[in-house]
């Protein structure tokens, strides 16, 4: 079964969709053996992970768009949702992102309404298109589709800017246009996303990010509130990076890594992760040893 019509089946179930970020395709494998079914490409992680940049419009479509084939590589039929920012251009622009990251191996794409170059969604001073340049992407995306099973997911920043009445306004309007999936961005507390739920009749995706704008809740509560997918962007790069800073805090003042052996991934642990032996099997299959 493609991936696309897994994540299909899963929004058409009960249970809430669970979907972790992976910036790359070592987390991916990593959250598929811990049982996720999902995953989430963030632009963030990618930008952070893959140039050290900052998530504000840097990262290219290409690079987005390597990085999503690397993972879906590494856990084939896994669906990737993975985050377009603002469909990297104008509505022509959106068109060729769908082509590339469709064959690239995403199962959804989302795009935003920010202007360009867009902001963090748990950050101040976004700014947003108009609303019928935003409906004119979503239009374009779901034309430029070649698998229907594909989904578009329209997130709006509209709440932070306009306020929920409006930030739901825009989100029926994205739906109007063919949207398969809505995402709207850093509502603050249960009732808005109460409110949410109950005004916009699509299936909804809710991002629970760490140290932003909205306040931790599970997945269960999520889904008690009619939402279908929560998405944890970059929590496994955030937890890495922490501990990459200790050790490397560690090694300097005592030149030496052996605090940390016990919390490391051996190294057979790792080659059963990354298949080492099959590898090995390939070469002596194809370059027999003499």
């Amino acid at each position: 079964m493609s991936s696309t019509r897994r994540l299909s089946e899963r929004l058409e179930r009960s249970p809430i969709i669970v979907a972790p970020g992976a910036h790359d395709a070592i987390t991916a494998k990593l959250a598929v053996r811990s049982g996720f079914e999902t995953l989430y490409v963030s632009g963030s992680g990618v930008s952070t992970a893959l140039t050290g940049l900052p998530d504000v419009g840097l990262i290219t479509l290409s690079e987005v768009a390597k990085t999503t084939h690397y993972i879906s590589e590494a856990v084939p039929g896994v669906p990737l949702i993975v985050d377009a920012d603002t469909g990297h251009g104008n509505v022509l622009n959106v068109m060729r992102c769908v082509r590339e990251l469709e064959r690239a191996g995403a199962a959804a794409i989302q795009i935003e309404d920010q202007e360009f170059p867009k902001r963090c969604g748990h950050l101040d001073g976004k700014t947003l298109v108009p609303v019928e340049e935003m409906a004119g992407k979503v239009k374009a995306a779901v034309e430029a589709r070649t698998d229907p099973d594909f989904k578009i997911i329209a997130r709006t920043d509209a709440k932070a800017i306009e306020g929920l009445d409006r930030a739901i306004e825009r989100a029926n309007r994205y739906l109007e246009a063919g949207a398969d999936i809505i995402f709207i961005e850093a509502l603050q507390s249960e009732e808005e996303f109460r409110a949410a739920g109950k005004a916009v009749d699509a299936p909804l995706l809710a991002n629970m990010t760490e140290f932003g704008k909205t306040p931790y809740y599970t997945a269960a509560q999520f889904e008690d509130w009619g939402y279908k997918i929560v998405i944890f962007p970059v929590s496994a790069l955030r937890i890495a990076n922490q501990v990459i800073v200790d050790f490397f805090e560690t090694l300097r003042k005592t030149g030496t890594q052996e605090a940390f052996v016990p919390k490391m991934l051996t190294r057979q642990k790792l080659y059963e992760i990354i298949d080492y032996t099959r590898y090995e099997t390939y070469q002596e299959r194809f370059v027999p040893k003499q």
